[in-house]
């Protein structure tokens, strides 16, 4: 099916990768109690991830299944052999690390943990995704149990 807009997705791959890497940076020099925090996290955490997920849709709305699927390996593989399915793929990766990213932010601020114990959860969590949400349920248990009065948020 021809498109009606021209879509690169190694533009769309290098343009997102640009905006993930300043929504990470933001997120790592604005601890929790800063005035302008919120709004940090708002954008980087919310707002990115959603541009993110609005160009996921319309890639696969130019591209369709490409072929491929998600009921086995085989399929996936014919799905991400596809260019635009791939960088769809990516900003899949990106939009959801962020988030959580930003929610890992936001909870280690309201349990009153110090912004420098966060920083290598972010770096985690940016490189490794799920790793750096499992770092930081260990950590959040190891805190809560520091602080007697921490309510696990």
């Amino acid at each position: 099916m021809p498109s009606l807009i021209s879509i690169n997705p190694e533009l769309i791959f290098s343009l997102a990768n640009a905006l993930a890497l300043v929504s990470w940076l933001a997120l790592a020099v604005s601890p929790y109690r800063a005035r302008w925090s919120a709004r940090v996290r708002l954008i980087a955490g919310y707002a990115v991830p959603l541009v993110f997920a609005v160009v996921y849709v319309v890639l696969f709305a130019a591209n369709g299944m490409g072929g491929g699927g998600f009921d086995s390996i085989a399929s996936v593989q014919r799905l991400m052999a596809v260019p635009g399915l791939l960088t769809a793929g990516w900003l899949h990766y990106l939009a959801f690390d962020l988030f959580v990213g930003a929610w890992i932010a936001e909870r280690a601020g309201v349990l009153g943990m110090p912004h420098l114990l966060l920083l290598p959860l972010l770096a985690l969590t940016f490189m490794f995704g799920p790793s750096g949400l499992l770092a930081f349920f260990v950590l959040r248990l190891w805190w809560s149990r520091r602080q007697p009065r921490a309510v696990l948020a």
